[in-house]
């Protein structure tokens, strides 16, 4: 569905992506994974057109995203659940949610996908009157994702869902994204949370200094000694150190 193919992406000299390739499956969840600095979230800037690529391919359903505008890229299918949630605090819980669908016109089945979102966050449909901002740190993650699911993406981009939240949390906003899929998104999922994130995804990359330096079933990175000693050990600290390539 997606492929990401020697991606190079730089910040003056600084070299965010250093040619990484992977690709996302239709119907999958696919996982990059990595420390601060690594290139996860530029990578997303890339997809979605945010961040303009030196060299390599985005194809997206066959065909070439890279030039194209952000507009195009949303139009074409993806859209992009960023970090931080990003949400627009004076806004209303529905307003946000149609801002999701800015450039749509089909009302009937618009309203039909508001229904959908409220069904699968029940807290937005509670606090569809209420301004965005007075929404709990959960609340406003699911209201991100809802806003992102508004535009009906065949590949939702997810950017850190857990940061921030508590372990409860954590556990409820995973179980959402793997109840996505099963309803038949494809999603990219961008995560410091290792553990959480390779426990739900098909296949995942690992991430060092823009380049992809470990890849695998998802199972198979949870169970890969490197990548516990890196960042999944009880030990394991906000910058972990280098994995070997």
């Amino acid at each position: 569905m997606l492929e990401v193919l020697n991606l190079k992406v730089s910040y003056g000299a600084i070299k965010a992506l250093d040619g990484i390739s992977f690709g996302v499956p239709r119907g999958r969840i696919v996982a990059l994974l990595g420390a601060n600095g690594s290139g996860k979230t530029t990578t997303l800037r890339a997809i979605t057109g945010l961040a303009a690529p030196e060299g390599g391919r985005i194809v997206f359903e066959g065909r070439e995203l890279k030039g194209r505008p952000t507009h195009e890229i949303i139009r074409a299918g993806i859209a992009l659940a960023p970090e931080g949630r990003r949400i627009f605090a004076n806004l209303t819980v529905y307003d946000n949610l149609l801002l999701g669908a800015y450039f749509r016109r089909d009302q009937p089945a618009l309203e039909r996908d508001l229904g959908l979102i409220y069904d699968t966050f029940p807290r937005l449909a509670e606090r569809r009157t209420q301004a965005a901002g007075t929404l709990s740190g959960g609340e406003q993650q699911m209201l991100a994702v809802g806003r992102a699911l508004m535009s009906q993406p065949r590949l939702l981009l997810l950017d850190e869902p857990s940061l921030g939240l508590a372990p409860l949390l954590v556990k409820e906003v995973f179980h959402i994204i793997t109840r996505l899929n099963q309803r038949g998104v494809t999603i990219l999922l961008v995560e410091q949370n290792a553990a959480a994130a390779l426990k739900i995804a098909h296949y995942g990359y690992v991430l060092e200094t823009g380049r992809v330096v470990l890849e695998g079933m998802g199972a198979e990175l949870l169970a890969n000694p490197q990548l516990q000693q890196a960042y999944l050990g009880d030990e394991a600290e906000a910058s972990p150190p280098p994995l070997p390539s």
